[in-house]
């Protein structure tokens, strides 16, 4: 793949989709990945979904939207704090192994080991060799990852400068969402080229064959979601898995249960009470 040019300001939009084509697809789409789940289960398989990209370019919601009708037994999110000082003196990807699945298992990485490429390369949190020893090793992490089964599938979010810029403006101005902004975050916008130089760099190191990196569009947050979602589900050779036979038991009759007064627990408020009626 090679280097791969983020958007400029400017660049050309898609047209917005409709929401309820948008809304139908995506549950038809989730519906699939919930074929895949029980694929993944049935088969002993081990997914994992890597998903990296500049701050607010919609990684996190379309995360969101893929584990929304998942189990939570079966898929589950790992986004991993600052690593603390003992983990500091470990081999840098031992604790992501930890997180890794087991049979059955599928994980989606919310960032993961390309913190190096990135973040701690642009901002100074790790030293020049550690970097480099990074570009050298991660080739042959995820090779052994991919030799012994795992299902390794990596996607860079790309969004424009201009489009980033006006979603960190609109959280900054709502209260609801001004957690997803850090200051780190706020820095990337003057570093905007190394950002750009440092992603460069780690996709030719890593962008290999065995583990591919897959670039998403995402100037269009629903586009985005759609497209990696029916992107992944058309790398994945899963097959429907037959539902098992499940039916509801007769109730049994009474055998002389009284349920225990109502005024010996204590209840949450009726809230909904307060509320004004239709």
């Amino acid at each position: 793949m090679g280097s791969v040019a983020e958007p400029a300001s400017g660049a050309h939009k898609e047209p917005p989709l409709d929401v309820a084509v948008y809304e139908a697809e995506l549950f038809r789409l989730q519906a699939e990945l919930v074929k895949m789940q029980e694929w993944v289960k049935a088969e002993g398989q081990r997914l994992v979904v890597v998903f990296e990209g500049r701050d607010a370019a919609g990684k996190g919601g379309t995360i969101t939207r893929i584990a929304q009708y998942l189990s939570p037994r079966v898929a589950r999110i790992a986004a991993l704090p600052a690593p603390t000082e003992r983990e500091r003196t470990q081999w840098y990807f031992q604790r992501y192994i930890e997180h890794l699945p087991s049979a059955g298992e599928i994980v989606l990485f919310d960032r993961s080991w390309y913190n190096r490429a990135g973040v701690e390369k642009v901002m100074g949190f790790c030293t020049l060799a550690e970097y480099r020893r990074f570009l050298h090793q991660c080739p042959l992490f995820e090779r052994l990852l991919v030799e012994d089964g795992v299902l390794l599938r990596k996607y860079w979010f790309s969004v424009s400068d201009q489009e980033q810029q006006r979603r960190f403006k609109a959280r900054l101005k709502d209260p609801m969402r001004q957690w997803k902004l850090s200051e780190i975050d706020l820095e990337s916008i003057t570093r905007w080229e190394d950002y750009s130089r440092a992603k460069d760099e780690m996709m030719v190191h890593t962008d290999i064959p065995e583990a591919p990196w897959y670039v998403v569009e995402s100037d269009s947050k629903k586009r985005a979601r759609l497209n990696m979602m029916a992107h992944l589900l058309s790398t994945i050779p899963y097959t429907e898995v037959p539902p098992p036979s499940l039916t509801l038991p007769p109730r049994p009759p009474s055998t002389g249960y009284v349920r225990t007064p109502r005024e010996h627990a204590t209840y949450v408020p009726d809230h909904c009470a307060t509320l004004p009626s239709a």
